[in-house]
């Protein structure tokens, strides 16, 4: 029993990132089939959903909160070998999930419509992205749930099962899509309706199978209590980590929301250009996210193992990884971005204004892994203020900023909202690699240790 129980300690970067490079792939090509379905039924479709979609994904970064701190939590706790702490975190977490998605799906039910309102988007693209809110909404709940799921699997070294539950989602959600939007065995097209219920379905369905495989994989079952009283330096721990982790995504996704507002104001085809490039980058990002999430998990281990050195020579070595290949992808999808795009749309005016961007890419990628595998080990390692901290002060102060001067002023258009976003990543990049090579976080480590040990 015991070595089953700690067989993750023998998993290597490789075994734990492979599936998630496939449930990451999976998650994002319902994005992107969904955007390319919806851009042969309505442009104007695709640019309403897009911008509800960034709505709620504000809402969602709240249930990160608990998933962020259970995955680094529960990793810590099995290194340390605390298996009963990382089982009790395990609950704690899918309790305040509950409560955090009940509360986000009543909110978005309710104020939905004025939240869109906050956008200057009018006609189709309203009525389209008021339509997508107010169903998938409601479906918050369930993706909350499903987020605290997958973190538990993830932190025990499960990423094979929350690989398989993304297959399932896949399918129901591509065959709602095109039972929606292709008026298969002369069903009525329902469009963007048919497209936002099969969204619910999936994840519905998900919550259901990942109750069953954290019970079988695990033996952690979940009951009343569990979310009717919540364990009191669990919920303190989850909140000590995930607070300033949303906080740095949350900064985020305001600050694109507000370049949104910038884009919107360079019209209709900049708007709609900007939703298709999002989906295609993120093809180049996908390996990046994929290993750092891997590399994520064993730091967490590593510090609860007290291995301070093998976490920081993992971060470095998972750095130079990234990098190349997030270049070479980058790369490639540049010089065939032409055709890439026109599989989306062929509207001239939206080909125009995005096939430059696709280039910009180039230069920002690189930047944007260093962002993201050396921002998510400082955070597995306990250092979460700065990952925070920087994200607000150079995502508002140069994102946002030169989005406007290069994009506005010096009218640059989309090409210069990119390029302003590029000069973020890399920034934010070069002040992680800075302070991941200083290892604050081991000092930190050490004294929390003594701490412990004289407690």
């Amino acid at each position: 029993m015991v070595e089953e129980t700690n067989k993750y300690k023998e998993q290597t970067l490789f075994q734990i990132t492979w599936p998630l490079f496939i449930e990451i792939a999976l998650h994002m090509s319902m994005g992107i089939i969904a955007t390319f379905m919806l851009g042969h039924y309505s442009d104007d479709a695709v640019a309403g959903v897009g911008v509800a979609n960034q709505l709620l994904n504000i809402f969602i970064l709240v249930f990160n909160v608990t998933s962020i701190g259970a995955t680094i939590l529960i990793g810590q706790k099995l290194g340390a070998e605390k298996f009963a702490e990382a089982k009790q975190m395990a609950r704690s977490a899918f309790g305040m999930n509950f409560w955090f998605g009940l509360i986000m799906a009543l909110i978005v039910f309710l104020f939905g419509e004025y939240f869109l309102q906050l956008f200057d988007v009018q006609g189709k693209i309203y009525d389209y992205g008021l339509i997508f809110i107010q169903i998938c909404g409601l479906s918050l709940f369930f993706e909350s749930l499903a987020l605290a799921l997958s973190a538990v699997l993830r932190s025990y070294g499960y990423t094979k099962e929350s690989m398989v539950v993304t297959i399932f989602m896949n399918i129901i959600s591509i065959g709602g899509n095109i039972l929606a939007l292709s008026g298969l065995f002369g069903l009525p097209i329902t469009g963007v309706v048919g497209v936002s219920w099969a969204i619910v379905a999936a994840r519905v369905i998900a919550v259901l199978i990942l109750l069953y495989l954290v019970y079988k994989r695990l033996s952690i079952s979940f009951h009343i209590r569990d979310i009717v009283k919540i364990d009191r330096p669990d919920f303190l721990g989850l909140l000590r980590i995930g607070l300033p982790s949303a906080g740095e995504n949350l900064s985020y996704q305001f600050s694109q929301l507000l370049i949104t507002g910038i884009v919107a104001s360079l019209g209709a085809a900049a708007l709609t250009a900007r939703v298709y490039i999002v989906n295609i980058s993120m093809l180049c990002f996908l390996f990046t996210m994929a290993i750092g999430m891997g590399t994520q998990i064993l730091v967490s281990r590593y510090i609860g193992a007290k291995e301070y050195d093998k976490a920081l020579q993992r971060g470095l070595k998972t750095l130079k990884i990234s990098i190349i290949i997030s270049f070479i992808v980058s790369l490639v999808i540049a010089l065939v971005g032409s055709q890439i795009l026109g599989i989306f749309t062929d509207d001239p005016m939206i080909l125009a204004v995005g096939i430059p961007v696709l280039w910009a890419i180039v230069f920002i990628e690189p930047g944007r892994a260093m962002n993201i595998v050396l921002m998510n080990s400082l955070k597995s390692a306990g250092d979460v203020r700065f990952p925070m901290v920087t994200g607000i002060i150079f995502m508002w102060g140069v994102a946002v900023l030169f989005s406007y001067i290069f994009g506005i002023h010096l009218a640059l258009g989309l090409l210069g909202v990119w390029i302003a976003q590029g000069m973020d990543e890399w920034i934010r990049g070069i002040l992680a690699l800075k302070r991941w090579k200083s290892r604050p976080w081991e000092k930190k480590a050490r004294i929390k240790e003594l701490v412990v040990n004289k407690g």
